[in-house]
Order: C-alpha cells, then sequence, then structure tokens
C-alpha cells in the first residue's frame, strides 16, 4: 500500500474533538469487526457524523487505520517509557515493561487487534510499527550491555526475541482478559531474567 499522507490536523477545539471521536469510532469498529467488514459508513454512523463531515478529517477508511496503527506505536511507546522511567537497571526495566504492555493490551485490546490486522490490510504501517520498536529496543540493550547490566549478545535479534515473548503473552493471556497479569508477567520475566542476567 502506498503511503497515505494525512490530512492537516483541525485547528480549533471542536475539530480536534470531532477527529477524536472518529478515531475512537474506527478504533471500537475495526476492532470488533475489522478492516474488511467495516465501512466508512459504519464509522462515521459510530461516531455520530455526517459522511461528509468524516471526509474532512480523513480521505479514505485506510487513512483512519493508519492513523490508529500509529497512535498505537506513540501510546505503547509512551505506556513503556513512563513504565521504565526511573528503573534502577535493565532487567528491572524488562519486569516493569513487560507488566505495563500486557495492562495496554488489555485496556485497548481493539487498538492491538487493530495492529495485528495491519499485517495484511497495511504491511508498510505494521512493518514500521514494529521496526520503529526494534531499534529502540536494540539501542536500550546496547546500553545496559556496554554498561555491564546484561551479558553479551546480538541487541538486535534480543530485541526482536523480547518482543515476540511480550507480543505472544499479550496475545494469549491479556488480549482477552480474565488473566492475572501481575503473575503472567512475574513468569515472562523470570523467563527475561535468566536469559539476559549477565
Amino acid at each position: 500500500m502506498a503511503s497515505i499522507a494525512p490530512k492537516s490536523q483541525p485547528k480549533t477545539k471542536r475539530g480536534i474533538a470531532r477527529r477524536e471521536m472518529i478515531l475512537r469510532a474506527a478504533e471500537k469498529v475495526f476492532g470488533e469487526r475489522g478492516f474488511a467488514a467495516s465501512t466508512i459508513a459504519d464509522l462515521a454512523r459510530e461516531a455520530n457524523t455526517a459522511l461528509g463531515t468524516y471526509y474532512i478529517y480523513f480521505d479514505s477508511k485506510n487513512a483512519v487505520f493508519r492513523e490508529l496503527v500509529l497512535e498505537m506505536g506513540v501510546l505503547t511507546r509512551r505506556v513503556m517509557a513512563d513504565a521504565v522511567e526511573g528503573a534502577p537497571n535493565r532487567l528491572e526495566a524488562e519486569r516493569l515493561g513487560l507488566r505495563a504492555f500486557l495492562g495496554f493490551v488489555a485496556e485497548r485490546p481493539a487498538l492491538y487487534r487493530i495492529v495485528e490486522e495491519a499485517r495484511f490490510v497495511d504491511p508498510e504501517a505494521y512493518r514500521d510499527y514494529f521496526t520503529q520498536f526494534g531499534a529502540a529496543y536494540r539501542d536500550q540493550l546496547e546500553r545496559a550491555e556496554a554498561a555491564g547490566e546484561i551479558r553479551k549478545g546480538d541487541a538486535e535479534v534480543r530485541a526482536w526475541a523480547l518482543m515476540g515473548v511480550a507480543k505472544n503473552l499479550g496475545d494469549r493471556f491479556a488480549l482477552n482478559g480474565g488473566e492475572d497479569l501481575d503473575r503472567i508477567a512475574d513468569e515472562g520475566f523470570d523467563l527475561i531474567k535468566n536469559g539476559l542476567a549477565p
């Protein structure tokens, strides 16, 4: 899919609020029905917005979908950064980050499902989402290795392996609710710690 140029951001409070309503409606509709089964009319109806108004903010169904994938990336990075801020070392950051990620998936399952569907709907956005995470994670692991907090190893491979642990735990335990996420995070972290300890 070719890159979709975003429309300019609204400048009024009313415009910002309307755009946000459309995004939240799209999150709900795409999260419940999936991209293919959803129409722009569904999104507009859920947002209590006229079709013409929808097009003021988004050119297409693909555009709002891509915006949600980008939003998930920004929100997840913010949640993770806030969770690990002040962690005394990389291992503690791993524990805190894993728990925060699982909690975020449980809190926003529709947005998480949208990112997963992007693999097929918008492969470029999907790839960008994980590539950005992977690059930041690799850098953090390289700094931790240089500081002696973890043993030496290939930071790129480790970053993607650790993302896989979090993603799969999210898929299995956080996405559908009803799980003790503290216990899941502790079990996942036990595996990570034993694999990363210096």
